[in-house]
């Protein structure tokens, strides 16, 4: 067969697209818009590694200091910046307090002046969000005067809250506060980490996996819509003279034209959407449309892929159909689907899988190739199955009501429709499903048990340094949903002048205080008590024994004029038995209460603070983040958490979301597209039933049949197969196989509310195509 016969075949079936009156035009619009829709989240997915490449670079190039770089001069273009972090709300907000030191101080990306002392420059979110009603708590911590916004360059997303104050005397701070002095912006050494573990590296790929899958078989049903109709159209051009198949060839050509269109009309959605994308935040990711460029090499191939898959799928789908002069012949009994070779797909995914078996964490990387051939080829079994599923269940269905046996023979006469209206669901489903089992598994490994006891205390902040400790603790006591402030000062002391053999740590606190690291018999002010019990006994029990003469270091202590400092213990030692603080840690050495401890070594104090919260107070947390900004600009406070997450594996279970949640919105919209579709094949049907008497009603019913009946044996399928997949991917990740119940139920049941809303969303249709006018026909 000659490619030129091949071009012209094709270019008459996109003719005949476009020229076939009304029928041909809905039909393709119906196929470019299904089509559409999957091209949407292909060229997203596409863009997702410059998106991902471009925040990377952005914050790169804001980055203004690390803890270990080296201390330079002051001079005419040196900036001091100081962290100054806080959260409103769960929301976390970057902060920074600026202050140039000469004219030519650099500016950070996305501010065009230095605000100066009281006030400061905003991202767009976060004016938006100090101009709202219910933000006056974070308008007192944040007392400046706006006077612009941060430009793009600045900000890592759209809805990304930070701000830049102006500040003075902030060199001062340097040594006690998070900050530095700097010349320039940009660290090229940010984003140099540890290579990935193998684990997350799966997670990785077989979230890719799954959140195309879907899409690449809903872009398959779609140039499949309005084949009935299209095949009796072909059998008019095998009247004139064409032979079956030139009459496929001309299919296809229809199909290519819909998908081509399908290109343009995705292209569209997606150029749309990404001018509106900076107006949304999913799972607190937000993007600038300059993100969502996709690659080029990628949408050329999606570009060719689609309109190549049309061609194919539709040549594939009249291999069973013979299309005569005189009509359509698809049997009037259908052969029975076989299932043997519906069987090989996931069997070679789990054959494909298997060699991966035990690798875990221990054993060198997971073949990539293997780990995405291996999940496609289980979830496309779904689609495979899915069919033989749906067809051997549905010529056993026995008698019912009306609706049902309206249904229940609408699906006997076409079981391979209602199962791709399916398949998209049920593949998403058993991907989820298998996602959920592995996250799951595997999250004990990244997830550990925070050693903070939110029991004693909820938050905890740093006072800073030089400030007064009474006055400090008695500030926080004060403040609305405090229920407690437990103040513990330590300093650590060495066993002699310059560089120490040993040091010991002191801690002062007063007596109710101190018994939150140790067990005290008794206790008044002016006591010291010598820890026993703790780790670092061993270590520290000869300096703790009275009369020895222990020396505080000046170094990072500016308040200690660069003068060491000695202090003996006293005769008068009690014991005291250590027990953990609010943190989790076991303190050692000496307890010093106030009354006790020397004036001189005040300034080596470094006192934290542990606050216990009414948690009838709704903003109990506001309201300490305001004390603290008040108190000290640059201070963090920091909220306990009952468990810590592996930054990276949270990082996969967000993306995981955000994809989840487009994909789930495109199957919706799919579906809706693939329901009116049948029903507008059906729409003589429909309005034959209706002039001959059938309610309304019952067509309705028996439209919600024809949809729970498939979508029910899909989610059973998907829930079997989801669940295999799920027990070999945790056996390949060398975790024990265990089912999350709830999960599996849970990603079933929003399978089945999704088609639910898109069932209901069609009954209006419905009731207006089924009307006795609809057999008018000129």
């Amino acid at each position: 067969m000659s490619a030129r016969q091949w071009r012209r075949d094709l270019a008459m079936g996109t003719r005949f697209a476009f020229a076939g009156g009304r029928e041909g035009w809905i039909r393709a619009l119906l196929t470019a818009v299904g089509v559409g829709l999957g091209v949407v989240l292909l060229l997203l997915t596409t863009a997702i590694p410059n998106a991902l490449a471009e925040r990377h670079r952005r914050e790169q190039a804001r980055s203004d200091h690390t803890f270990s770089q080296q201390k330079i001069p002051k001079a005419d273009d040196t900036l001091i910046v100081l962290d100054a972090d806080t959260a409103f709300r769960d929301r976390d907000i970057r902060g920074r307090l600026l202050e140039a030191e000469g004219p030519k101080a650099p500016l950070p990306p996305g501010v065009s002046a230095f605000p100066g002392p009281g006030e400061m420059v905003v991202s767009p979110a976060l004016k938006e969000l100090l101009a709202s009603d219910d933000s006056r708590l974070l308008r007192e911590r944040l007392p400046y005067r706006v006077t612009g916004t941060v430009g793009e360059q600045g900000l890592v997303g759209s809805q990304e809250l930070a701000y830049f104050a102006g500040g003075k005397g902030l060199a001062d701070r340097l040594d006690s506060a998070s900050g530095a002095r700097i010349d320039s912006f940009g660290n090229p050494d940010l984003g140099r980490s540890d290579p990935w573990d193998p684990v997350l590296l799966l997670l990785v790929l077989v979230v890719f996996v799954v959140l195309l899958m879907p899409v690449a078989v809903f872009i398959a049903a779609a140039v499949r819509f309005g084949g009935e109709r299209r095949d009796r159209r072909l059998a008019a051009l095998r009247l004139v003279g064409s032979d079956s198949r030139m009459t496929r060839r001309i299919a296809a050509g229809e199909a290519l034209a819909g998908s081509v269109l399908g290109l343009v009309l995705g292209t569209g959605f997606f150029l749309l959407g990404r001018q509106l994308a900076a107006s949304f935040e999913v799972f607190r990711v937000s993007v600038f449309p300059s993100y969502l460029n996709p690659s080029p090499l990628l949408a050329a191939l999606v570009a060719v892929a689609v309109p190549t898959a049309a061609v194919l799928v539709t040549l594939l789908a009249l291999r069973g159909v013979v299309i005569e002069p005189l009509g359509v012949v698809r049997t009037a009994k259908p052969a029975r689907r076989r299932l043997w070779w519906r069987l090989l797909l996931p069997l070679g995914g789990l054959a494909l899988l298997f060699p991966m078996v035990g690798q875990g964490n221990d054993d060198g990387t997971f073949n990539q190739y293997l780990v995405v051939g291996g999940v496609m080829l289980l979830l496309v079994g779904v689609t495979a199955l899915l069919p033989w599923v749906v067809e051997a269940v549905v010529s056993r269905l026995g008698s019912g009501g009306i609706a049902w046996q309206l249904a229940v023979r609408r699906l006997q006469l076409s079981s391979g429709a209602a199962a791709r209206m399916v398949n998209g669901i049920a593949v998403a489903v058993a991907g989820a499903i298998a996602l959920q089992m592995l996250f799951a598994g595997v999250e004990d490994d990244y997830t550990a048990a925070s050693p903070y006891d939110v029991s004693r205390a909820q938050m905890s902040v740093d006072v800073a340094d030089g400030a007064d400790t009474a006055s400090t603790v008695a500030e926080y006591r004060d403040t609305e949903g405090v229920r407690e402030a437990t103040a513990l000062s330590d300093v650590h002391l060495g066993d002699r002048r310059g560089e120490a053999d040993t040091y010991v740590q002191i801690t002062v606190a007063d007596c109710a205080s101190l018994g939150e690291v140790a067990t005290l018999r008794s206790c008044r002010d002016g006591d010291v008590f010598a820890v026993r019990g703790s780790q670092y006994e061993s270590e520290t029990a000869h300096l703790a024994k009275p009369g020895t003469t222990l020396w505080a270091d000046p170094d990072g202590h500016p308040g200690s004029g660069g003068r060491w400092v000695s202090w003996t213990v006293p005769q008068d030692v009690r014991q005291a038995r250590s027990r953990e603080d609010p943190t989790g840690y076991e303190r050692g050495g000496l307890l010093i209460t106030p009354g006790a401890l020397p004036e001189k070594l005040g300034a080596f104090t470094a006192t934290r603070l542990f606050l216990s919260l009414d948690p009838s107070v709704p903003d109990a947390h506001e309201y300490v983040r305001n004390t603290a900004a008040r108190l000290d600009p640059t201070s963090q406070p920091m909220t306990w958490q009952v468990s810590e997450r592996n930054d990276r594996y949270d990082t996969i279970r967000t993306g995981l979301s955000v994809g989840a949640a487009c994909v789930l919105a495109l199957i919706g919209a799919s579906l809706l597209v693939s329901q009116l579709e049948q029903l507008r094949e059906r729409r003589k049907l429909l309005s034959s039933l209706v002039a001959f008497g059938t309610r309304r009603r019952t067509l309705s019913l028996s439209v919600l049949w024809q949809t729970a009946i498939p979508i029910g044996l899909g989610l059973l399928l998907a829930a079997a197969v989801g669940m295999t997949l799920g027990a070999v991917l945790l056996r390949m990740a060398n975790t024990s196989v265990r089912v999350v119940w709830p999960s599996v139920l849970s990603m079933t049941g929003i399978g089945a509310g999704v088609v639910l809303a898109v069932t209901l969303l069609s009954l209006p249709p419905l009731l207006k195509m089924a009307r006795p006018d609809g057999l008018r026909t000129e």
